[in-house]
Formats: structure tokens, sequence, C-alpha cells
């Protein structure tokens, strides 16, 4: 049986180091240093990163993801019906990603994030020409 252990979510931040130019390119190896899992959570996990620029689009087929915005500013873009919805989310607050939607963040100056987020995750670097649900 495991014990529940506060986490300064404070700290870890300042742990990580600033990606300043995101890209949907950018590997793992790049992005190492810029994001952290802070506890594994249900069948995923509680993640922080710090960062500018865009990412590549991704969903979750196994539940919603939360997304928190601890400092700065981001886009948060989902495809609904085919469209780009802009999602605009600054310091202290917070979008319920759907299940299953594609998103993706554009952050020109910088955030500090935190998300609840179900794996596995799906990733493109292009526009998915698909819906939520489908391939």
């Amino acid at each position: 049986m495991s014990t529940a252990t506060p986490i300064s979510i404070a700290d870890s931040l300042a742990r990580l180091t600033f990606l300043a130019d995101r890209t949907p390119a950018t590997n793992d190896a790049e992005s190492q240093d810029a994001f952290a899992m802070l506890c594994p959570y249900r069948d995923g996990g509680i993640f922080i990163g710090h960062y500018a620029g865009c990412s590549q689009w991704e969903r979750h087929g196994v539940g919603d993801e939360l997304v928190y915005v601890v400092e700065g500013r981001t886009t948060l873009n989902c495809l609904e019906q085919g469209q780009e919805v802009a999602n605009t989310l600054g310091s202290g607050e917070l979008m319920v990603v759907p299940q299953g939607t594609w998103h993706r963040f554009e952050t020109p100056d910088g955030v500090k994030i935190m998300t609840v987020t179900p794996q596995p995750t799906d990733h493109s670097k292009a526009l998915p020409a698909s819906g939520p649900y489908g391939p």
C-alpha cells in the first residue's frame, strides 16, 4: 500500500528548463527537460511543462484531459466537426478536453502548464483528417 505524499507544483516547475521554440517536430530528447510527470494518476499521469511554441495534434482515447494554466497564456485549439476552435487560457484557468478530441497548443510567449492526461496518447504532426473518434 502506498502513502499519499504532497507535491509542490511550484518547486517542480522551477526544476524544469524552459523550451523556447517547441514545434510539432520537437522530439522527446529535445523536450525532456521542459516536461515532467508529477505522479501517476488513474490510467495516465499528472504532468507539468514550461515552453513556448506549438505542439503536435494529440488526442486521448480512454478519457478526458484536464489542462490547467499555472502561469502565462496559451491557445488550446480543438478540432470540432473538422474546424479548429481556439480556446485562449490564461493563468488560473482550466479546460477539460473531451475524450477523443484532437487538440494542440499555440503558445507564442511561454506558459507553465499542468495536465491530467490519460494514456495512451495519439499524435499527429499535421492537421488530422478525421473527427474525434475516427482513425
